[in-house]
């Protein structure tokens, strides 16, 4: 996809603070560190439109970025990050069920998990709340350059079986390092949205 414009619009933590143009959205969750940020600018050919941060539970809002005035990414506050305060933790979860459970604009989730590692529980817990409301989930596979690509396909089949991938969903491999996956990923969200003459 040929990116023409993308733009940071806003953090919100609340249904008043979203925007009212009607534009499709996608919302982009996963722990903390597994790469968010680093997906985002490279999806967007940008180096540094989302903040990436070597201190993780950073994000603390939903970031909304517009993209060609025809879509948005919304960043979600990373999850599992242990020093994160019960309170601020309580608060996140209210703001996210807020958004996945209400958002009439939210049209899918991409999940980022790491390739490296085994589904953690709380990406577990994570993916079956989507499939509890009935949210499509695109699972990307981060950090593809960390592992060699023989091993790309041992690793994706032990995310598939523990997270129960439903049939429908999607599951690529993605490195913000070499661009792996950006346009597959593209061409799903592409698919997904049926976005005429954006591609």
């Amino acid at each position: 996809m040929k990116i023409t414009s993308a733009d940071f619009v806003v953090s919100a933590v609340a249904p008043n603070q979203y925007p009212t143009d009607g534009l499709p959205e996608i919302a982009l969750v996963g722990r903390s560190n597994v790469g968010k940020s680093s997906l985002i600018n490279k999806m967007l050919n940008r180096k540094a439109l989302a903040r990436t941060s070597s201190r993780p539970g950073k994000t603390q809002t939903l970031n909304y970025f517009r993209i060609n005035d025809a879509l948005y990414f919304v960043d979600f506050p990373g999850y599992g990050y242990a020093k994160v305060s019960k309170a601020l933790k309580a608060q996140w979860g209210k703001m996210i069920e807020t958004y996945l459970t209400k958002r009439e604009q939210l049209q899918f989730v991409i999940q980022l998990v790491d390739i490296r590692h085994p589904p953690s529980k709380d990406d577990i817990a994570m993916y079956e709340w989507c499939k509890q409301i009935g949210l499509p989930t695109v699972v990307v596979a981060t950090k593809g350059d960390k592992i060699a690509r023989g091993r790309w396909q041992q690793h994706s089949k032990v995310i598939r079986q523990a997270l129960g991938l439903r049939d429908g969903d999607t599951l690529l491999v993605f490195s913000s390092e070499t661009g792996q996956g950006r346009e597959e990923l593209w061409a799903e969200i592409h698919n997904r949205l049926a976005l005429k003459g954006e591609a």
